[in-house]
């Protein structure tokens, strides 16, 4: 009797009175001593930033904002890069320095973080919500065409969850339309597309430092471009940009309404050392997310993420799309399962853009609603029907930079999630 309680113990879902597979994962670290090292030779210095917002030697940053700047460029074989104190500056300094104006519009992804969106709002440009492709989850090239317009400025699309958007496809329309290609690539270090890093295809990329992706600072991002001009104007914007007009020679100032996007050099001290460990700490995240795909890719109702034709995918997130039809369970209640018995997940990203209340009320800037009210369309009373289902019905999705997971971890993360795929009908019970 007692031997039979033990079995159905060992095989009761953890959510119904059983144990987790495994206990709570320990956060993921990058930072070890070679960072603290590089950190207390900058305390010593006593150089802890070396800008100045003046067109002199500091302009530009300190030794080590400059040697970052120097091997972020020859690590992702581009011409320029620019060091900036986020992701999200870098977006800003990116829109700013293409020459946007109030009432340009940008092509944005429904799906993404919301800094996406916000970059062309803070020029007075107005995002215009693109849907998202229901395989690769980054934006649609199809709705793409089909949203362009004269008042068109720039695509800002998203290496969504660390896999490359169609960039050279992008590439050639915005060529085509005579327009910018922004890409974000917080999500997306060493992704590829063909033989190109991903966030080295557009005019402009922008890479982040955000203390939970793969490699970080803290804080901080790089933009990096091909084009000097466009180099300058985000140097210029970064760092006090009306001050130095004059002294730069700077004839175009649109735009040169500068701010403080300045890294320090501890920031880029730390940052130095993150590059160098790069395909360490990316590849552990691909190999984590593979192993996962390929020890769960036969489930019904489990499609596990695709990788298109001659890209690299580097799995900011592991997201899946399930079927609740195929399983007979909701997404809800197989989530809170797998949550229980061990293996960390949501159930969902985050919503569609155009449901943040800035753009229900379509109120930004004052109380009238800038900019907003210089358009004639109808603007976000339409759905981004993928987006959407996504959403609302399909999305689980589990963060490989957001756990320490060795091979042994990795082997229980899918055994608890095969014991609750391999249960679920015990779910439907309560």
């Amino acid at each position: 009797m007692a031997t039979q309680t033990k079995t159905s113990m060992t095989n009761k879902l953890a959510i119904l009175g059983g144990k987790p597979t495994l206990k709570e994962l320990n956060p993921y670290r990058s930072i070890s001593r070679l960072e603290a090292n590089e950190v207390n030779k900058v305390l010593k210095s006593g150089k802890i930033s070396c800008f100045y917002g003046s067109w002199e030697d500091g302009f530009l940053g300190g030794e080590r904002i400059q040697e970052l700047e120097r091997l972020w460029s020859n690590r992702f074989e581009v011409k320029y890069s620019v060091s900036v104190n986020s992701n999200t500056s870098g977006l800003y300094a990116a829109v700013g320095a293409i020459g946007v104006s109030p009432g340009d519009e940008i092509l944005v992804p429904a799906t993404s973080m919301s800094a996406t969106a916000m970059a062309p709002l803070i020029y007075g440009a107005i995002p215009i919500f693109v849907d998202i492709d229901k395989e690769t989850f980054c934006m649609s090239i199809e709705d793409v065409k089909k949203k362009i317009t004269k008042k068109t400025k720039a695509i800002l699309t998203v290496n969504l969850f660390g896999h490359p958007a169609r960039l050279k496809e992008l590439k050639n329309l915005a060529k085509k339309n005579k327009i910018c290609l922004i890409e974000d690539n917080a999500q997306g270090p060493l992704a590829t597309e063909g033989n190109q890093y991903a966030g080295t295809i557009g005019d402009i990329g922008i890479f982040s430092l955000n203390y939970h992706k793969h490699i970080h600072s803290g804080e901080g991002g790089i933009c990096v471009t091909n084009d000097a001009n466009l180099a300058k104007r985000m140097q210029m914007i970064r760092n006090h940009a009306e001050a130095v007009v004059g002294p730069s020679n700077t004839k175009d100032l649109t735009n040169m309404i500068g701010f403080n996007f300045r890294m320090t050099e501890i920031t880029a001290a730390i940052a130095i050392q993150q590059l160098k460990q790069i395909d360490q700490h990316v590849n552990k995240r691909v190999d984590i997310a593979e192993e996962l795909s390929l020890s769960l890719n036969n489930l019904p109702g489990i499609d596990v993420p695709k990788v298109r034709k001659n890209c690299k995918h580097v799995y900011y997130v592991w997201a899946i799309k399930y079927d609740k039809n195929k399983t007979g369970v909701s997404r809800k209640r197989f989530v809170e399962a797998l949550n229980a018995q061990g293996f960390p997940c949501s159930e969902a990203y985050v919503k569609p853009l155009y449901n943040l209340p800035i753009f229900k009320n379509k109120i930004a800037f004052g109380r009238y609603g800038y900019p907003f009210n210089l358009s004639k369309r109808k603007l976000y009373t339409d759905k981004c029907e993928i987006a959407e289902v996504l959403h609302q019905e399909k999305f689980i999705c589990f963060e490989p930079c957001a756990y320490e997971i060795d091979k042994k971890k990795s082997k229980l993360l899918i055994e608890a999630f095969k014991k609750v795929y391999e249960n679920v009908n015990e779910l439907n019970e309560f």
